[in-house]
């Protein structure tokens, strides 16, 4: 496969990742731990960094389309499993459901697709097994159809087609620019821009938050990343790109290449399938060198640090826990079509509403597991699975107070 312009793509990519899986080791930045600093101790400082990354990814990429340096529609093959967030089928069970799913698995697994990666370079041995486990599932989804027997057939009748009301897709802007009859481009400008700063004012609503250097370092860095990597493909050269495989066929062909960002179940998946096929170069794709970056980052900053230490389970339990986590993480990082970088961080920055639904899905997944595990703590024996649910749901507000089980604790 000789494509200059693709290497040239795939170092790029490498160096960006590579600076973002330093900054997340130095940072501690982890969207697991940001929700579980929410649910048990009311500390809001990592999901603020969070939430700074989608700001500033969102008026990257909203400026980068207004000055037409980048075009989000560059998909070169529908079947590469990559699929982008704008699409006019609005498949809203596999937001919901797929994101669940992930918020479950990464707070079993302890943490996201992005942080196993950061804990292996750190020296965890329990996060490899989480991500060879998070690609069988992954893998499963993307090259099998095993993915469409147990989801999609069911989830299929029940999408829904923004077309048929008029929009041209389900980003925020093409929704404001049919609902008020705009131009896509000021539409897509101005709802950037307002979601943007809607997000910048929640953040600032906490005037603590600015004194934690690591959280504004950890979000500013991500949302720059993020933007970079829709820079790098579906920029110039990313369109550049496209020409070039435009005749490829086959193996010849590599692996979902076009518009893309910031994914962190995809890499684990396509790390099963590369070794499946003997390390075929098609499979050295962007999402693949985008993960060996984030685990190089990080390694080299645990090493510089002298952070760098082993880590293993310390029973079966312990085991089983980040295997599940791990399959959970894979069956709905792909069913959602990305995790809480990949949908809530580069897909939010296209405002796509799914992935924002995403989003909420993956923190009311992770949050409820966190209190059933906390009540099954503390209640042990007395707790059944349903009443500690049941107990969570109430301190979340989700249900009314009368409904909970357990005494607040």
């Amino acid at each position: 496969m000789e494509l200059e312009i693709y290497r040239q793509i795939l170092l790029a990519g490498f160096i960006v990742t590579m600076i973002f899986g330093a900054v997340a080791f130095k940072t501690n930045f982890c969207t697991m731990g940001a929700v579980s600093d929410v649910v048990n101790m009311g500390d809001t400082g990592r999901l603020r960094a969070w939430v700074l990354g989608m700001a500033v990814a969102v008026l990257g990429v909203t400026l980068l389309e207004y000055i037409n340096l980048a075009n989000m529609g560059l998909v070169a093959d529908s079947e590469t499993g990559r699929p982008p967030y704008r699409v006019a089928i609005f498949r809203w069970p596999r937001f919901i459901v797929g994101g669940a799913l992930f918020g479950i698995g990464m707070t079993l697994g302890s943490g996201c697709g992005n942080r196993t990666m950061v804990r292996i370079g750190g020296g965890n041995l329990k996060s490899i097994v989480v991500l060879l486990t998070m690609g069988v599932a992954g893998y499963l989804m993307i090259f099998t159809n095993f993915g469409y027997y147990v989801f999609l057939q069911w989830m299929e009748p029940v999408y829904v087609n923004f077309k048929e009301w008029g929009v041209a897709d389900q980003s925020l802007g093409a929704i404001v620019s049919g609902a008020l009859s705009l131009p896509q481009g000021a539409a897509s400008l101005g709802a950037g821009l307002f979601v943007a700063a809607g997000m910048l004012a929640w953040i600032l609503r906490d005037s603590s938050f600015f004194e934690n250097r690591d959280n504004v370092l950890a979000g500013v860095v991500l949302g720059l990343c993020v933007a970079a990597a829709w820079y790098l493909t579906a920029g110039s050269m990313g369109q550049e790109l496209l020409d070039e495989v435009s005749f490829l066929e086959g193996d010849e062909r590599p692996y979902g290449v076009g518009a893309q960002s910031l994914t962190f179940v995809q890499p684990a998946a396509v790390l099963i399938r590369y070794l499946e096929t003997g390390f075929a170069s098609q499979f050295i794709s962007f999402a693949l060198v985008a993960g060996a970056g984030v685990i190089l980052g990080a390694f080299l900053y645990a090493v510089l640090a002298q952070r760098f230490h082993w880590e293993w389970f310390q029973s079966l339990g312990d085991v089983a826990r980040h295997v599940i986590g791990g399959l959970l993480m894979g069956f709905g990082g792909v069913l959602s079509i990305g995790c809480t970088i990949g949908q809530a961080v580069s897909g939010v920055s296209t405002l796509a509403v799914g992935s924002f639904i995403t989003f909420v899905s993956i923190y009311l997944g992770s949050a409820l597991t966190m209190k059933v595990q906390y009540y099954k703590m503390v209640y042990e024996d007395e707790a059944s699975v349903g009443g500690a649910l049941m107990t969570g749901l109430a301190d979340l507000r989700l249900v009314p107070q009368k409904w909970r089980r357990y005494d607040a604790i």
